[in-house]
């Protein structure tokens, strides 16, 4: 399903500059399987968006893979332009479940090898966040990995345009998220996005930056 209108070209209506950076002792190895194995009460911040089809609901998962460099990093996606949804945006290696998935786990890591060739057993899987509902009606469960940094890796030219890492302290830093709203056929829709400049400029929006907030509000709470 192609975008209903170009993120990048609506104003910033905020910046959380006012909430403070997960501390870096949480974004350790160590720290992150300490907080999967006796997570703290809380509750995501986002849980979905506004509906842009009438499609029944889809079980999907998505790993979200932490690169094990001297500094954490998060591996993400470009998507290719023709795919019939989310074409072109940045997002973690997932999909929707299929029939011989025995659970969520077994779909994303399923997913991350059909789409990026990561071996399933490199995984070390700390856990999942909540579900969150896209507007195309998928019903995704995040999975959180961590992932040798000298992995090989193989992605599917047919699904993948680009994989790239952006460090974790980043996407953790609330400074980094900017706030956006869109009203679409009567339908308010706020999102947030995390901008980052590596190789070149990348728009971290939508769902994919929606699941990154979750992430922080489980790391900071």
């Amino acid at each position: 399903m192609a975008t209903l209108f170009d993120p990048q070209a609506l104003p910033v209506l905020g910046i959380d500059a006012h909430l403070p950076a997960v501390e870096a002792e949480h974004l350790s190895p160590i720290g992150l399987r300490q907080r999967f194995e006796q997570p703290p009460v809380w509750a995501p911040e986002m849980d979905g968006e506004a509906r842009l089809n009438s499609r029944g609901p889809t079980k999907a998962s998505v790993l979200v893979p932490l690169v094990l460099r001297d500094e954490l990093t998060v591996l993400l996606t470009q998507r290719t332009a023709h795919l019939s949804d989310h074409a072109g945006q940045i997002s973690f290696p997932g999909g929707r479940a299929e029939p011989q998935d025995a659970d969520e786990v077994a779909t994303a890591l399923r997913e991350a090898r059909e789409e990026i060739g990561l071996d399933p057993t490199s995984v070390e899987v700390l856990g999942r966040l909540p579900i969150y509902t896209t507007g195309t009606g998928f019903l995704v469960t995040p999975v959180v990995g961590l992932v040798p940094a000298d992995q090989p890796l193989r992605p599917d030219p047919q699904e993948v345009a680009e994989v790239f890492e952006v460090p974790l302290s980043f996407l953790m830093d609330p400074a980094n998220h900017r706030r956006h709203v869109v009203e679409h056929q009567g339908v308010r829709r706020e999102f947030l996005s995390m901008p980052w400049s590596g190789t070149r400029e990348y728009f971290i929006w939508g769902a994919t930056a929606g699941m990154l907030r979750n992430l922080y509000r489980f790391l900071s709470a």
